[in-house]
């Protein structure tokens, strides 16, 4: 083991980030008002870990005060949430706001800024309305696109200036691929061309919110939040590669190119159509797309992802789907975050940093999640009742330490943020396994308690530097 002393450099964002949904409750919420994932929750509570879901949450929307104190005590620069579209109106034809709902931002705004602390607000993270599901079929719908615009601008008008970076969504391609793709999460359809359209009318409406924040003249940055799968082929040879450079032009520069670039890959197109996959998309829209990129982006980075060639034929009567292509690989010894089932591979940012640098511009970027699930954290508590994850102290250090070394090698990163401030519900996982650096304990009504890493990134901001153990040495 050696030890280094790592020292953050100035300006650097140390954040962390959540959801409205996940977060929120519903306490306040309306008829009519449900998201896709309040939606799936009431269809399939029985798939949700022992049955919680977005229904309390963390009751952020009535405790936020307390939450944003413990924002400051814990020492963080930025707070990324998300506004929730499907609770932010009241009819979605119109584009009525729901005062009630918006004026618990206005208050949210004032104590952020009052604590010092830079609030990021996010346009969609997993929060379509699930009556514009039912009616529209969500993001396959042109007029859905229509809609979000409609309650963008909304937003714009009643936040932008008191808030200056924006996110128009956060892992814009995760709904539909577990839905349409996979068809592990409700409605369960497995459809490979439904998949494609919701895929370009995000891409569509992520570049409309860009044109009508530039129109509007508001200040500020725009972007979006991608969870880029960092991937590596088995092995050097060519298929192998093949594999994994398939595998990225589906699941990562269907987003990446689009919002930077503002163009599909041509070979994504190619095997698009090879395979017959059906979607709509007209010159306009490619133009609007072309014209109007990003400011910057988040990436979300938990894990590499390893896939090889695939060792069996395609079925013939099973659609196509992207694995036509690839197989998942486990790499033997990889270490392991054995709560979650996720390697732990903090290079993934380095890689994923040098990308960017070379491929896409050196445009100006962020790790907007990092963060470690575990499970039963109620084992580490010490003779107060403290949780103390020393786990989640090297995971962060190890994480962030990539990517300062990215931003000292003149690469534009620009900061590190946490998956997540607190414990929070996550999709069927709920709270089973715990990311946060306060502790939400359940048994006794939500009550928070700061976590030894919280104190830790404290203390880490304070003093701008903090102490890595590497293990670099033959034993």
């Amino acid at each position: 083991m050696s030890r280094q002393t790592v020292h953050i450099p100035e300006n650097f964002i140390l954040g962390a980030a959540a959801s409205a949904w996940q977060t929120e409750g519903w306490s306040g919420k309306k008829p009519g008002q449900d998201s896709w994932p309040d939606a799936w929750y009431q269809q399939d509570r029985h798939v949700w870990h022992n049955g919680y879901g977005p229904a309390v949450a963390n009751d952020f929307i009535n405790r936020f005060s307390e939450d944003v104190a413990l924002m400051k005590a814990s020492g963080l620069t930025h707070y990324r949430t998300s506004i929730n579209w499907s609770r932010f109106l009241i009819d979605y034809e119109t584009a009525t706001v729901d005062e009630e709902y918006a004026a618990y931002y206005d208050r949210l705004i004032d104590e952020m800024q009052r604590q010092g602390i830079e609030l990021m607000l996010c346009l969609e993270h997993y929060e379509l309305p699930a009556l514009l599901l039912e009616q529209y079929g969500g993001w396959q719908s042109k007029h859905v696109v229509e809609l979000f615009i409609r309650y963008v601008e909304q937003v714009f008008k009643r936040y932008a200036g008191r808030v200056t970076r924006w996110f128009v969504f956060n892992e814009p391609i995760v709904v539909q691929t577990r839905v349409y793709l996979d068809a592990l999460r409700w409605p369960y359809e497995q459809n490979t061309h439904k998949w494609m359209q919701w895929n370009h009318h995000k891409n569509l409406a992520t570049a409309r919110a860009v044109q009508l924040f530039r129109k509007r003249g508001y200040a500020g940055r725009i972007g979006t939040i991608l969870n880029p799968e960092v991937t590596y082929p088995r092995s050097s040879a060519p298929h192998d590669q093949k594999a994994a450079h398939i595998y990225d032009l589906f699941y990562n520069r269907v987003f990446l190119d689009p919002a930077i670039k503002g163009e599909y890959p041509a070979e994504l197109l190619a095997l698009l159509d090879k395979h017959q996959i059906e979607w709509e998309t007209t010159p306009e829209e490619l133009a609007i797309i072309a014209a109007n990129t990003v400011d910057e982006v988040g990436l979300n980075l938990y894990y590499p992802h390893r896939v090889k060639a695939p060792s069996r034929a395609w079925h013939p009567e099973t659609p196509f789907h992207p694995a036509w292509y690839y197989e998942h690989f486990e790499l033997p010894g990889r270490r392991m975050n054995r709560s979650r089932g996720w390697e732990i591979q903090p290079e993934i940012i380095w890689d994923m940093a040098q990308r960017m640098r070379d491929e896409y511009g050196n445009i100006p970027w962020f790790v907007a999640e990092s963060g470690m699930g575990i499970e039963n954290e109620a084992q580490f508590k010490d003779a107060g009742g403290e949780i103390q994850d020393d786990y989640r102290i090297a995971f962060i250090s190890e994480h962030l330490h990539q990517a300062i070394r990215a931003s000292q090698a003149g690469i534009n990163c620009q900061g590190y943020m946490l998956w997540a401030f607190t414990d929070n519900v996550s999709p069927m996982n709920a709270f089973k396994n715990r990311y946060g650096l306060i502790e939400i304990d359940l048994d006794k009504h939500r009550q928070r308690r700061m976590k030894k890493s919280a104190h830790w990134f404290r203390t880490l901001r304070d003093t701008q530097q903090f102490t890595l153990w590497l293990d670099d040495e033959p034993k």
